[in-house]
Formats: structure tokens, sequence, C-alpha cells
């Protein structure tokens, strides 16, 4: 296959509908919550007394109006972490809140952040550790059917789910033997009951983990990688590249997956996008002589993870009472009130496609002001329905010879690129210089 007309395919590589409604929601909380929260562990031994659990104030409604302030759309709850202690009314095991004097043994954390998502109107999701430190089944093959049974009843019992995460945690056992996790089992049990949830996986098959937990993002975070890195996507949407080699070394730490001296090497292309997640605090669970990020930290984690083409999952861990600490309630809403302001001010320029540049994989937009104008973003997004294509693009003005130079220069851009830039100008010229295919524009806004 031609170069080119490989690129054209990996041009052509869409979402599914299920990917599309994830990307759309693009800042979401992880609720880390467990019998951590009163060892001040962060990974249990799964040993641990489920009469400790006990959150007197447990306040689900106060954590949806929290992380709705900050402008996030859904909450993925832990609902059983590395300890193996479940969260819900489980038929599983007796280590779970069953076994807990709250609510004398009848409380349900799942259902309870489950249904003030509901009446919160955002979106709920789930987190089932495959690693269960407590299963005595753990290391053996009844073990895969114990977690699909537990898969299960939070698949059928909860509602409406718009993401189920996993992670690869896998220790030792009891017996001392790793677990051998049916993954594809799993899937097939999500795909039955919650066709619309996105699978979070480090190697997908829907979204992917960014490679590490500090909200650090890519330079270029491309949606349309090599299968070779998400294999759980088993169907590549093209054929084998020209240059078909070896790149089974590829792992979500790199630094450079997406970009073309990759993918030419891949048996194919697949969709799967990118999540970055982190803690509000250092910790994933609450340990109180801790104290949330800055609001710059955090402003600058959604520019970079939302505003580059990947979502962001927050965590924010509950006291051991049940509620989140005022300091993260004040923070969250200082981190809503500080995007609110960076994109209340929307311009309405003329924005008019360059005549000067005719090329199916290179175009040009010219924004004109009608007086000289200050501006801080510039946010722009591609029709990712119809694929992700650009693969640079520039801002720049013209001096007074009339030559143009960049103020700004860019890689991907995918779902959304959000420019942070500070300029005055009267006109610039957003010029994409290379593209994978025509170059299909959704949305330029300046603010």
């Amino acid at each position: 296959m031609e170069i080119k007309d490989f690129l054209k395919q990996a041009g052509s590589v869409k979402p599914t509908e299920r990917q599309k409604a994830w990307f759309d929601t693009e800042f979401y909380a992880f609720v880390h919550f467990s019998p951590n929260t009163y060892t001040n562990l962060e990974w249990g031994l799964g040993n641990e007394d489920p009469a400790i659990f006990n959150p007197v104030e447990l306040d689900c409604d106060q954590w949806v109006e929290a992380v709705k302030s900050a402008g996030m759309k859904g909450i993925i709850i832990t609902a059983k972490h590395h300890d193996g202690f479940c969260l819900w009314q489980t038929e599983t095991t007796d280590h779970s809140v069953k076994s807990s004097p709250w609510k004398n043994g009848k409380g349900d954390v799942v259902r309870e952040v489950s249904e003030a998502c509901r009446r919160g109107g955002i979106k709920f999701g789930f987190y089932l550790s495959p690693w269960d430190r407590n299963s005595k089944y753990y290391g053996t093959p009844e073990y895969n059917d114990f977690y699909k049974k537990q898969l299960t009843e939070l698949l059928t019992g909860y509602g409406e789910v718009f993401e189920v995460w996993f992670d690869g945690a896998c220790g030792e056992g009891p017996n001392g033997r790793k677990q051998e996790y049916d993954f594809d089992g799993y899937i097939d049990l999500i795909r039955k009951y919650q066709p619309n949830a996105v699978i979070f996986n480090d190697h997908g098959p829907d979204v992917r983990w960014c490679g590490n937990e500090s909200g650090t993002a890519r330079a270029a975070e491309w949606a349309v990688v090599p299968k070779e890195l998400c294999f759980r996507r088993t169907i590549p949407q093209t054929g084998k590249a020209p240059l078909c080699g070896n790149i089974d070394h590829m792992y979500n730490t790199m630094n450079d997956i997406g970009s073309l001296n990759n993918i030419l090497y891949s048996d194919g292309l697949v969709f799967c996008g990118s999540e970055i997640d982190m803690s509000i605090r250092p910790g994933w669970f609450y340990h109180a002589t801790e104290e949330p990020h800055s609001l710059e930290r955090l402003v600058r984690t959604y520019m970079q993870s939302v505003g580059g083409n990947a979502c962001f999952n927050l965590n924010v861990p509950p006291m051991p009472n049940g509620k989140f600490d005022p300091r993260d309630v004040e923070r969250l809403a200082e981190l809503g009130k500080a995007l609110k302001e960076a994109f209340s001010n929307k311009l309405n320029p003329e924005i008019k496609k360059a005549e000067d540049i005719q090329s199916d994989t290179q175009c040009a937009f010219d924004v004109t002001f009608s007086e000289p104008t200050k501006i801080n973003y510039v946010v722009l997004a591609e029709n990712i329905a119809e694929g992700q294509r650009v693969q640079s693009f520039m801002l720049m003005t013209q001096d007074y010879t009339g030559r143009w130079n960049a103020f700004y220069e860019g890689t991907c851009i995918g779902h959304k690129k959000i420019c942070q830039v500070n300029a005055t100008v009267d006109k610039f010229r957003i010029f994409v210089t290379s593209a994978r295919d025509t170059v299909d524009f959704r949305e330029i806004s300046i603010f």
C-alpha cells in the first residue's frame, strides 16, 4: 500500500457512538472510597475488618453538587478496590458493606451514588478492581466466574452506566499465584448489559490509559493509534501500513504513539482515545494531612487534557464520614469558576476559508476582527465522527511586509484543542500545515 493511500485510510478511522458520547462528556470525577479511607493506606491488604467501614454522614448529593460546581459531568465510584471490599449488597462475598455497622449492614454506597447522579443530572460509572486480595478464588480459574458475577450485579442493578473502569493491577493471591483475567469475557458482559458504556483499560477497547497518574498529557495525543497498543480493540479499521514491521514494544508510557513514524509500521489502526487521570490530592484515598492541588495546576491539567484530545478523570476522595473535605469542595468550585471565566466571552469575528491554500491535506482560515482585539483562547475541533486528520497547524499573523509568522504551533486536534494564547490581533490565520485527509472542522471558536 502506498503511504498516501494508507494516510487516507488513517484519516477515516472513526469512533463508535459510545466513544463519541464519552468524548463529549470531557470531564468527570473518580471517587476512591474503601477501607483504605479508614486505614490511611493506598493499597489495602484484603484482611481489613469490614466493621471499620462506617460512613455515618454519607452524602452522595454533596458529592454530585461539588463535582458539578467544577463543570464535571459524571462520577466513577470504586465499587471494589484491590482489598476486595465491595461497596454494594453483593451476593458473592461477605467482605462488603453487608458486614459493616453502617446502616446495620443494609447500606449500599453504589446505589446511593447512582441515584444521586440521576437526581443531579450527571452520568454514573464504576471501577471494579480485577485484583482481589481478599477472595479465596483469586489465582484460580474459579475467580473469573466470581468476578463476572460481581460485574453482572453492577451492570444490571444500578441503571445506565457510562464507563466501566479496569486497571491492569495483578498481584499474587492467597495461593501465591497471579490471576489470568478473562478480559474478553468481561467485555462481552459489558456489551451485553450496558452497550452504551465505554470500557477503560490500558489496552482498550474503548478508552486507554494516558501512561501516568500525574495529569500530564502528551504534546500530540492521538485517538487513532496502532492496534498493537490497543489490542483489545480487536478489529483494525485500516489495512497493514506500508512499512509493516514490529512495534510490539509500544506502550502507553511512550511519548509518541500516534504520529506518522509509528503508525507506518503498524498492522492496522484503531480508534481509542486517551483518559488523563489524577487525584485532586497527592493520594487517591483520603489522608487528612494532604491538601488539594493548587487551582493553577488543576486548570493547567484541564487545558492539556480536555483541551488536548483527551478526557479528564479527576479523583476526589471522601473523608471517613462519607463527605467531601470542605477544602476539596472549595477548590472544585474555584476550578469551575475559573473555567467559566476563561470561556465566558466568546468573540464573533469573521471566519473565511483562505483561497491561497489549495490542497486536500492543507487548508487555512482567516479570522478577522473589526478592530485590534485581545484573544486568550482559540478552540479548534474536528468532526471526529468522520475521522481524526490534522497532524500539525499554526496560528499566524501578518507583518508589514505581508509575510505570515507563527505565534502558536500545534500538533493534532481531534475532539478538541484549546490553544492558550495571549495576543492582540485584528487578523490572524489558522493554517493546517499537514493532514491525513481533507480537513473537516466541527468548531472554530475564539475567546
